[in-house]
């Protein structure tokens, strides 16, 4: 009895060591288990973060090209407004906004491919420009309706009564020739707009153009402010003077300063001609500070027809030297060395092209007559002298300077001048000016002072600060 009794004991203490042994490994197994599930679930988060960060940004260009291309529907069951652009409706803007930069940069990238036209050469100035070197009959003006299939024509009679002023370098005034590099015959040198030169314009649909202003020198002339001389009330077939060069400080990007001389037909209303030269210091075109040889031409006071320098079809270049619109080099100093560019514009009496002439006797090119309406005969006023914007941008008037930045009454080496100031007249002879009159529109902030003399002929200082405590 006690040894059966002792014997399940024993048999019962086995089983029960048996099952706690079994308990033991079966604890072990699940820690095991559980350890191998964290395991699993932190490399399966880890290839999912992996996988989210390669595929997000397919995604987002996924999601970036779908809203370029397809209009983003409003949650409304309402059909879409037709009208673009109301501005009352911010969710319909948000949506165009996408298409609109699509837009914009298909304009530019367009407008780009239209006027950098293709290069035989290619020259980088020391100011960071680069000069194209375009075929001449390749140059934009031959995109024009009334020139395509057109070559420049050959150098017309200059006027009686002129003379080859005695001038050195009259050809590396530029900063571009300094390289020591120029264009081939039969190219001419182009500086090359950018896709930066655009879109730092107000608006890229108004590239290279001015803005609409009064050429008549009144105090309501749309933020635009002169200091000029001019003649009026006979017929003139063209314009001469020498200009003294400066770099005037310009204050805000959407502001210049320029000087330069005006050969003006028409009334003073939507079907004003101007042809125009001189120097211009423009941060919006440009993009920097430095005084730049520009032309300009319109036959609608500003509105839809011309431009600057080479930005549309129209003036036609025929010199493989200057490029129009590169910068001046050397210019005045106050106190210092004074450095001014001689201009001519005058009519051909053969043809009827109004040309330009640089320095010694060096042909730039020519605006073809048919760009124009009242032009086609001849002009009714010619200017020179000053001009700025004032934006007001801060609330009181701007310190963009005029000239030198200093009052005509400081005088040489001091103030900017206009001097041997002459037009051509009917019968193509240069002629001393009759009657100049001067005018500045606000002399407290930019003024002029004419006079006449054996050596200087007809002549004016003009210029000014801008801002100071008689011009708020």
């Amino acid at each position: 009895m006690c040894w059966n009794t002792q014997l399940s004991c024993l048999v019962h203490r086995r089983r029960r060591g048996r099952r706690r042994r079994r308990r033991r490994r079966r604890q072990s197994q699940c820690k095991q288990m559980n350890t191998n599930m964290k395991t699993r679930t932190k490399r399966s988060f880890s290839s999912m973060d992996f996988s989210w960060c390669l595929s997000f940004p397919i995604i987002v260009h996924f999601l970036l090209l779908v809203s370029l291309v397809c209009p983003v529907l409003s949650s409304s069951s309402s059909p879409p407004s037709t009208e673009v652009g109301n501005g009352n409706d911010p969710v319909s803007n948000q949506t165009l906004r996408p298409q609109e930069e699509l837009k914009k940069f298909n304009f530019i990238r367009n407008h780009l491919q239209k006027i950098n036209k293709p290069a035989v050469k290619t020259i980088e100035s020391p100011d960071g420009d680069i000069i194209d070197c375009v075929v001449t009959h390749q140059q934009p003006a031959f995109d024009h309706p009334q020139l395509k299939g057109q070559k420049p024509l050959d150098a017309p009679e200059r006027p009686e009564g002129y003379k080859h002023e005695v001038e050195e370098r009259s050809e590396e005034f530029q900063v571009w020739s300094m390289s020591g590099e120029y264009c081939p015959e039969g190219t001419i040198p182009i500086r090359r707009t950018t896709q930066e030169d655009m879109l730092r314009a107000s608006s890229v649909s108004t590239f290279g153009r001015k803005l609409r202003s009064r050429v008549r020198r009144d105090t309501n002339s749309n933020g635009h402010e002169h200091a000029v001389g001019y003649v009026n009330g006979e017929e003139y077939y063209g314009a001469k003077a020498s200009i003294n060069v400066w770099a005037p400080r310009v204050t805000n990007q959407y502001e210049f300063s320029l000087s330069q001389m005006w050969v003006i037909s028409g009334s003073f209303g939507n079907d004003l001609n101007t042809i125009e030269a001189g120097w211009q210091v423009s941060p919006e075109l440009y993009g920097d500070s430095y005084p730049r040889f520009f032309t300009y031409w319109t036959s609608d006071a500003y509105q839809a027809t011309g431009c600057y320098n080479l930005l549309c079809s129209g003036f036609v270049q025929t010199n493989n030297r200057i490029a129009i619109g590169a910068a001046i080099s050397p210019t005045s100093s106050y106190h210092g060395g004074q450095f001014d560019i001689s201009l001519l514009i005058w009519k051909d009496p053969k043809h009827g092209n109004w040309w330009l002439e640089f320095g010694s006797g060096v042909l730039v090119g020519y605006w073809p007559s048919v760009l124009f309406t009242h032009l086609r005969n001849h002009g009714s006023m010619v200017q020179f002298g000053g001009e700025i914007v004032n934006s007001r941008q801060s609330g009181y008037h701007t310190s963009t300077q005029m000239g030198s930045g200093h009052f005509a009454g400081e005088g040489f080496g001091k103030a900017s001048y206009f001097r041997n100031m002459q037009v051509v007249d009917w019968d193509n002879n240069l002629v001393p000016l009759s009657n100049l009159k001067v005018l500045a529109d606000h002399p407290n902030c930019y003024d002029i002072q004419g006079g006449i003399n054996r050596v200087w002929g007809n002549y004016f200082y003009y210029g000014g600060p801008g801002r100071n405590v008689r011009c708020p």
